[in-house]
């Protein structure tokens, strides 16, 4: 990977003390108000950071997005919208492939279980929080009592606010914030341009710099039918952004892993990473195989092949950074450091003294229960896949199961995902009148089922209960056959049927849910217990160390919560040759041209028909050296004024270890520009009442 590890001759300054570059996820309550004054001469006021908090969106399972009208008219990416816009496609209008206008509200497309969150306040409850949990306690009563705290302080403030609420771990335990959203569950399509201009270049350019992407589209979010009341939205800047200027992201990143220690960092290294990459090297070649056996299969593949395709690039990357030596060398020498530091204080030393050595046996533990917790628990809950079940009919099954057996506990002891805080959510996607489709279905299920064999080999007893005697795709296919799970009013029959009721069930998907159920719970709280919870706990430790040694000016790991990053337009060096910040339009179609307009870089036939109305030195992607990650996709881009300048989509190859370093040399973030974006919804789409609304026109 060109430039993959580059970043070595940066530095790992999240423990640092000294000055730092354009460095940092903050939180929006404890904002970088020194640096900023330090570096760029600028102090946010508490107004104009809460009117940037309130305009910002959490875009459904994994993106960001924001306000942009006083009408509920929100902006992300195509490619963060695009499982919305593929599960509104059929056989015979692919928006995916078209793209999609609607010129009034009227035409308007709902999406069928889209959920936007917008966040309303914080509160610290680390005191609450860590005053449930005895501090003798063993990891098993810690993890219990952490779980019933969190869920008794999200319950209580959404029975008072009726706010969704969520106890969020910072600092991966050194802090507990409670956040409160509001919540969107009405969201419709209003635009989406054609999937060859969103994704111009396809996979050779994704995390590359020059880009030429329209990667934009526009939802709108609805109360009682009618279009939300917002008023707390981005305005449109006039001029857009500038070479040098300093600029403002704000959005949601989703996880990183700073702080971590080098033991930490190896397992990352040599198990963690390698295996998931595999993982998404074995999916994207069953999908892209059964996708190129015809147009509807790969119209019906393509959200999931780009997601994976996605992640297989992302993964390689990050690969590449931690095998690079330097790396883990500078990371070894700061925390060598920083126990020093720590060593030199009686103290501290006795209350955080322990804490790596604490860390290195979770890592212990968690080489042999990684895998086992992957592949029948997966790392996502409620709805999300376990590596040997990929099929959304089998996740619909296990939430069912679950749901069953959880409902009658007290609420502090079910699982989070099942807990009264999380349900709305929850039904939300399991009765979702999204398509589903019985052969795409068949194929992933059939090659995870095929991987399970594998890994864990054909005659293993689960493996054995769970095939039926049968080769994994046949037993794919028989089970999906089988199962009347498509049908929404079935799930709403079993959802409410109870445990009686799901006992009883004859449906295939339901038997194997409940078969593997029991091994899966197993993995899951061994997980917890053996790594989880000691990791919160040895982590706990070392942040609070640091805030003794170094104070509270620190910016925690990502975790997928409103984050506030900043940086300036700027170009990099790359093997000798200046990359300039901007590309224009005029460099799309020149693209196009070099490459004789073969996929993926053919330009969409309306772009071509309407080559005349562009102005060609119109700014279309530009890069700044903002500290962004996955999740960060579809945050807007905004200037001093709060104005809107761009849309981040996308960082370059050199910014793929982010998850572990922040480099200010050569990694950059990727947005649209506001310039181009407009340009192209009046010239190109004609979506004139779209582009008056934006720039408050209308």
């Amino acid at each position: 990977m060109r430039g993959a590890m580059a970043f070595a001759a940066g530095a790992l300054l999240l423990l640092a003390g000294s000055a730092r570059p354009d460095e940092g996820m903050w939180l929006l309550d404890s904002p970088p108000l020194k640096l900023l004054k330090q570096r760029h001469d600028f102090e946010p006021t508490a107004d104009w950071l809460a009117h940037l908090q309130k305009s910002s969106v959490r875009f459904g399972a994994g993106g960001s997005a924001s306000f942009v009208s006083p009408d509920g008219l929100v902006m992300t990416n195509h490619h963060v919208g695009r499982d919305s816009i593929q599960k509104l496609s059929t056989k015979d209008k692919d928006y995916q492939r078209d793209g999609f206008y609607a010129k009034n509200r009227a035409d308007e497309l709902k999406c069928p279980d889209l959920q936007l969150n917008v966040l309303q306040s914080i509160e610290d409850v680390t005191a609450r929080v860590n005053k449930a949990v005895p501090t003798d306690a063993t990891p098993e009563k810690a993890a219990a009592a952490r779980r019933a705290v969190m869920a008794a302080i999200e319950q209580e403030s959404q029975d008072k606010t009726g706010l969704r609420s969520d106890v969020v771990t910072l600092y991966q335990g050194g802090l507990y914030h409670l956040y409160r959203y509001k919540k969107y569950t009405d969201v419709r399509l209003v635009f989406a341009p054609e999937g060859a201009i969103a994704h111009f270049g396809g996979d050779p350019d994704n995390f590359e710099y020059p880009r030429f992407c329209l990667d934009a589209a526009f939802f709108r979010v609805y109360e009682d039918g009618k279009p939300a009341k917002t008023p707390h939205y981005l305005a449109w800047s006039p001029n857009g952004a500038k070479a040098d200027e300093l600029v403002f992201v704000s959005g949601h990143p989703g996880r990183t892993s700073r702080l971590n220690t080098v033991a930490h960092l190896e397992l990352a290294r040599d198990m963690q990473y390698p295996t998931f990459l595999n993982l998404m090297r074995r999916r994207e070649v069953a999908l892209k195989t059964w996708g190129e056996r015809s147009a509807e299969n790969a119209r019906r593949a393509s959200a999931d092949l780009m997601r994976i395709q996605n992640a297989r690039k992302l993964l390689v990357g990050m690969v590449a950074g931690l095998q690079d030596p330097a790396v883990l060398e500078r990371k070894r020498s700061e925390e060598k450091a920083l126990r020093a530091q720590v060593e030199k204080d009686p103290e501290l030393m006795r209350q955080y003294g322990d804490a790596w050595n604490r860390v290195e046996q979770s890592v212990k533990e968690m080489r042999s229960l990684y895998l086992e917790n992957q592949l029948l628990e997966g790392a996502g809950r409620g709805l999300g896949s376990p590596w040997a079940f990929n099929s959304t009919l089998f996740n619909i099954a296990r939430t069912l199961v679950r749901h069953a057996e959880e409902k009658d506990k007290p609420n502090a002891e079910r699982l989070r995902e099942y807990q009264d805080a999380n349900l709305e959510s929850l039904k939300q996607l399991l009765f979702s009148p999204a398509p589903i489709y019985d052969d795409l279905e068949t194929v992933k299920l059939g090659d995870s089922l095929g991987m399970f064999a594998e890994l864990r080999g054909a005659d293993e007893p689960l493996v054995k209960q769970a095939l039926e005697g049968k080769a994994p795709p046949a037993r794919a296919s028989e089970l999906i056959r089988g199962s009347k799970l498509k049908d929404v009013a079935e799930r709403e029959r079993l959802f409410q049927a109870g445990k009686k009721g799901i006992e009883a069930s004859g449906d295939p998907l339901i038997r194997l849910a409940r078969l593997v159920d029991g091994a899966a719970r197993a993995a899951r709280q061994r997980y917890e217990e053996k790594v989880e919870e000691p990791q919160k706990q040895a982590y706990g430790k070392i942040s609070n160390a640091i805030f003794a040694l170094r104070g509270r000016d620190q910016y925690p790991d990502a975790t997928f919560t409103l984050r506030l990053a900043f940086g300036t337009v700027k170009g990099y060096p790359e093997n000798d040759v200046r990359v300039e910040p901007f590309t224009t339009f005029g460099g799309v179609f020149s693209r196009a041209e070099e490459h004789g307009q073969r996929e993926p870089f053919r330009l969409p036939q309306r772009w071509q028909d309407n080559k005349g109305k562009l102005d060609a030195k119109v700014p279309f992607n530009f890069v700044c050296t903002a500290d962004i990650i996955g999740g960060n996709s579809g945050s807007p881009v905004v200037n001093r004024k709060g104005q809107v300048v761009g849309l981040i989509f996308d960082g370059n190859i050199q910014s793929l270890v982010a998850d572990f370093a922040y480099t200010e040399a050569q990694g950059r973030a990727v947005a649209v520009d506001s310039r181009g974006i407009l340009a192209a919804l009046r010239d190109v789409y004609g979506a004139t009442a779209l582009a008056d609304e934006i720039t408050g026109s209308k």
